[in-house]
């Protein structure tokens, strides 16, 4: 495979990667109170995963 198409992939994950910074940049400076929520929503589903994984783990080991 020549260089120049193994690269591409390299550089298209390079792209979408800036994308996603501008856009969180984009969104935290104009929609605070959303990106504060959608902080708070991933906090919270994070939080019953390893509430879970914790009962799980509780409940074989008792």
């Amino acid at each position: 495979m020549p260089a120049a198409e193994e690269e591409m992939p390299v550089f298209v994950k390079k792209v979408f990667a800036w994308l996603g910074v501008a856009f969180l940049i984009f969104f935290v400076a104009f929609r605070p109170d959303g990106a504060a929520a959608m902080c708070q929503s991933i906090g919270v589903g994070l939080m019953a995963i390893f509430q879970g994984f914790g009962d799980f783990l509780t409940g074989v080991t008792a």
